[in-house]
């Protein structure tokens, strides 16, 4: 008799079933990478669409386990950046830079960490109708029919949406408008940058953010604009280092600010000023270089004495209300600064807070037949005053559509819910820069029944091409691809960026300057007596968070402030003078976390926000508090975790500056997520720094002393001592990998962990375990706070009022006589041959002697499983979050030791593709996860036993040291110390 068994066993195995449930083995899992996971549609799953060009040429088919690179642009209410989006088996895994730009080609950490909303499965899924699910058909005869009513009538058609520059979709408003004459398009940002740009239009004659290029500066003065953070539409910080390196000419940076920021930790000199105080500086400087007027400040008077001496090598930078950005900008034009240019604008920001509040008004009068609302989130982020009575106006509209990828506030009140897809699954275009377009293109068939908001217009207004796609080509190959460097559609989707040859012209009226330099010129220094007396709020956007668009982001929930150190909250940074009198502290409990009071924040005798946590930051100017946005939503499921408050409460006239403030303590204790609760090195040599004539006028003995030890010998190098019995000299063969991180070029922000993150499947584990000390990052970047040693009184309190700030990444050094190697019982920490300390994950058991014995603190723990845990409710737990997986990269279980590898699948891949095509290797092929994503490129890797690469000229140049080095564990990662330009201002 035929034995059954092959049948009992296909009966019983249901791979996708098993999939699902999070039963199927890693053999299995491996089976089915390439169809991805269940809860996509096996359309998505077939890879980007057809009509999408790879970056890199690839068959046209996808192989497994051969990634391909898309260009593309990310866009968002607050982001932009040219990118490379790389793929596998058909899934976006990994954002990179794309550096065949010339602009917006850093990716920031919120750039990246937009993959990961990508497999949010909170996500829109499918069109609502007066809040039941219903179908694209049904959603376009009901609002076609509303439409055709609402054309007969008077009343206006609006679609409000954030900057959008969108050429074609411009374009195609107009279109729409043909048919619907009553068409209105409002820009909202939540985060506003009206004031300059309407600063721009008076001074430039374009309501664009102008372009500054900090290469050829020597001095750069900034007014509370934190160019390094969020000041500027693009990231500056590239153009930033570029003249910080160590020379005769090196870069001064000179910073006035009210809250602490990573441009303030950079700075070569920081003053500690209030926003009223660095205005009255800013008037004076302005009054003194045009009308000759005496400074009484006497830190005005040293900075005037040194733009006189810079001339047009020296930048002004200014934040705050639109006559801070027009004595800036009047200031730079007055000196010939190097570093504005000429006709080049940045077009990614279109704020219009005169529009917005006429749009307000026509919303109160009942003159709004239709609202279509495209991705922005108006219940949330608008000021207290406002956002009650938005409310009940809006649901008065017969008809009210919301175009958006998630759940929240606006989205309750709306008829119509037609979700869109993410950037990553749409097409689209920018023209973000003066002569510059990008496009963005799907890498990812639609997960869900989305629909992009272009489309829908193209179908309600009638229009004759059959989508956006086809409607955007016609477009670029009639209007872009004529005037550009490229000859095909085809070739600028494989470039992602074009630029354009037509020459703009813009001027403004030479009286209108005239009118505003003597305005200026009369402008009394005096301030109110109301902001003396109480606290001026100055609100800011953490680089994490921005204007809260990715709120329901774990990755970026889950990102240490450069500067504060937490993670998962918002605060209220204060002095630790004004606490003092307040009666506020911080303190460290016995669990290891950071606790807190808390206040309300008051404004008009009103109470604004409640029970808000304070943290006392060293730098806060006296007299300021500080407040960052994103925070509060109610939404999402991480909102349940985090108790953050919405800061746009108080943004009363879109005005990041709020006077008349007051505070009052209450009972309530909160604890932070804290990754860092030590703030000083100890007196430790830890991070090395020196002035600029000290390493310009002195040998390297005198800046960068050799550490040696006391031995029975006398004091020896570390080189020249070890336990092991081996030559030293011997040369070591094939590659070996170092990693070199220049502390003069690192600015702190983070997008290094971010792409950790993501190329190394690191877990996200929330809040309560972070409180615990428990993160799970594979690199850190310390912050240390000291006192600057020209101070009188070098003690405690300078470090409170006004410290010197250094940031230094701390990764697994990848020790040659590792210590970590020695303690382990059962050998799964050992060195390779290519120099990297190696983890064995199958054979860890958990006996945590390596993270002991490591001097450095970089090894981390499993403590539990983090995939496939619902105590841990993030991206591992859910398989549309899985898909973000690097499938290079294998899952650490329970119970298991990991920390940085330098990305030894990159380094490897990189070996077998050269192997295959018998050819040496480039230099510039070995990269890390962090090496690439660094926008200063601060972190440089690569083979040191190749004489002619950039790793070998870092680790053997004068400024290098290597952390810890008098232990003797010969650390493969090495550091150039700091370097300040701390010549006086005379």
């Amino acid at each position: 008799m035929k034995s059954n068994k092959k049948e009992i066993i296909f009966e019983n195995y249901k791979p996708m079933k098993d999939l699902i449930n999070g039963k199927t083995s890693r053999r299995d899992f491996i089976k089915w990478l390439g169809f991805s996971t269940a809860s996509v549609t096996l359309a998505a799953c077939k890879g980007p669409v057809i009509k999408s060009i790879p970056y890199i040429v690839k068959p046209e088919s996808i192989t497994p386990g051969i990634p391909n690179y898309y260009a593309s642009t990310m866009i968002d209410s607050f982001d932009i950046g040219s990118v490379l989006v790389k793929t596998r088996e058909g899934r976006p895994i990994k954002i990179e830079p794309n550096s065949s730009s010339e602009f917006f080609h850093t990716t920031s950490a919120r750039i990246q960490s937009s993959l990961l909303s990508l497999y949010d499965e909170e996500r829109l899924k499918n069109p609502f109708l007066k809040g039941q699910k219903s179908s694209w058909k049904n959603i376009d005869n009901y609002i076609i029919q509303h439409l055709k009513y609402l054309s007969k009538t008077k009343k206006d058609i609006i679609f409000l949406s954030y900057s959008f520059p969108s050429f074609s979709t411009k374009k195609l408003i107009q279109d729409f408008k043909k048919k619907y004459p009553s068409t209105k398009w409002v820009i909202y940002d939540p985060i506003s940058y009206s004031k300059v740009l309407d600063a721009s239009k008076k001074i430039f004659g374009i309501r664009g953010f102008p372009v500054f290029d900090l290469k050829k500066s020597e001095l750069i003065i900034s007014f509370d604009a934190d160019f390094l953070g969020d000041w500027c539409p693009e990231n500056m910080a590239q153009s930033y280092v570029f003249n910080r390196k160590p020379k005769k000419n090196m870069m001064q940076h000179i910073q006035i600010e009210s809250n602490m920021t990573i441009t303030g930790a950079n700075a070569d000199f920081r003053l500690s000023k209030k926003p009223s105080d660095i205005k009255k500086i800013l008037i004076e400087i302005f009054q003194n270089i045009f009308f000759g007027k005496k400074i009484k400040d006497k830190n005005a008077k040293k900075i005037i004495s040194l733009i006189k001496k810079m001339g047009s090598k020296c930048v002004i930078l200014a934040d705050g209300d639109q006559e801070s950005y027009e004595i800036s900008f009047l200031i730079n034009i007055k000196i010939n600064s190097l570093a504005l240019q000429e006709k080049k604008y940045f077009l990614s920001k279109e704020s219009n807070d005169h529009e917005f509040k006429n749009f307000l008004k026509s919303l109160e009068k009942g003159n709004i037949g239709a609202l279509f609302i495209h991705n922005v989130n108006p219940i949330y982020s608008l000021p207290l005053s406002i956002s009650k009575k938005i409310i009940e106006f809006i649901k008065k509209i017969p008809l009210t559509v919301s175009f958006s990828t998630n759940k929240d506030e606006t989205n309750e009140i709306m008829d119509v819910l037609a979700p869109i897809p993410h950037w990553l699954e749409s097409w689209g275009d920018t023209c973000p820069v003066t002569n510059v377009c990008t496009l963005t293109q799907p890498t990812i068939q639609r997960i869900f029944n989305t629909r992009q908001f272009q489309d829908s217009l193209i179908i309600w207004s009638g229009i004759k091409e059959k989508n956006y796609y086809e409607y955007l080509k016609k477009v670029w190959e009639k209007n872009i691809i004529p005037q550009s460097n490229v000859a095909s559609f085809n070739e600028a989707l494989f470039h992602g960026v074009v630029t354009l040859t037509k020459n703009h012209n813009h001027s403004s009226s030479s009286i209108l300057i005239n009118e505003k330099i003597q305005e200026y010129g009369k402008r009394k220094k005096t301030i109110d007596p109301k902001i003396k007396k109480s606290f001026e709020l100055r609100l800011y956007t953490k680089i994490s968070m921005g204007d809260g668009s990715q709120y329901n982001n774990p990755w970026l929930q889950e990102l240490p402030d450069p500067i504060t150190r937490t993670t998962w909250d918002n605060y209220l940074t204060i002095s630790y003078f004004d606490a003092n009198k307040i009666g506020l502290k911080n303190w460290n409990s016995g669990d290891g976390s950071l606790n807190g009071n808390c206040v309300n924040l008051i404004k008009n005798n009103k109470i604004i926000i409640q029970n808000l946590p304070i943290f006392i930051q060293p730098g806060q100017a006296v007299g300021s508090v500080g407040l960052a946005f994103g925070y509060g939503q109610k939404k999402g499921k991480l909102s349940h975790m985090i108790n953050g408050k919405n800061a746009y409460k108080c943004y009363e006239n879109f005005h990041i500056i709020q006077n008349d403030i007051q505070i009052e303590k209450v009972d309530k204790i909160h604890k932070f997520a804290c990754v860092q609760l030590h703030h000083t090195t100890v007196g430790r040599n830890l991070v090395k720094e020196t002035d600029l004539d000290v390493f310009l006028n002195n040998p390297k003995e005198i800046w960068n002393e050799e550490e040696k030890v006391l031995t029975h010998k006398g004091m020896l190098p570390t080189e020249k001592i070890s336990i092991w019995n081996q030559n030293h000299k011997k040369e070591k063969n094939g590659h070996h990998f170092n990693l070199s991180i220049d502390l003069n070029a690192c600015i702190g922000c983070g997008a290094c962990i971010i792409a950790c993150h993501s190329e190394n499947n690191v877990p996200v584990v929330g809040k309560k375990e972070i409180e615990k000390s428990r993160d799970m990052h594979w690199l850190r970047i310390d912050r240390y706070y000291c006192a600057d040693k020209n101070e009188e009184n070098n003690h405690e309190e300078n470090i409170y009022k006004n410290p010197k700030v250094v940031f230094q990444p701390i990764m697994c050094q990848h020790c040659d006589h590792a210590p970590c190697e020695t303690v382990c019982p059962v050998g799964a920490t050992s060195h390779g041959e290519q120099g990297q300390n190696m983890m064995t994950y199958n054979r860890c058991i958990g006996t945590r002697y390596c993270a002991n014995n490591c001097p450095y603190k970089v090894r981390r723990f499993n403590w539990f499983n983090y995939a496939n845990n619902s105590k841990f409710d993030f991206n591992m737990n859910n398989t549309l979050g899985k898909m973000v997986l690097n499938p290079d990269v294998v899952i650490r279980t329970r119970g298991v030791m990991e920390k940085c590898s330098l990305c030894i699948q990159r380094t490897q891949y990189t070996i077998g593709v050269a192997k295959k095509e018998n050819r040496k290797i480039k230099d510039e092929e070995f990269e890390t996860a962090c090496s690439t994503s660094c926008p200063t490129k601060a972190i440089t890797f690569g083979d040191a036993n190749n004489s002619n690469s950039l790793i070998y000229k870092k680790i053997n140049n004068s400024r290098s040291y290597k952390l810890l080095d008098f232990i003797g564990v010969r650390p493969n990662v090495s550091y150039q110390l700091k370097i300040r330009n701390k010549r006086k201002m005379e």
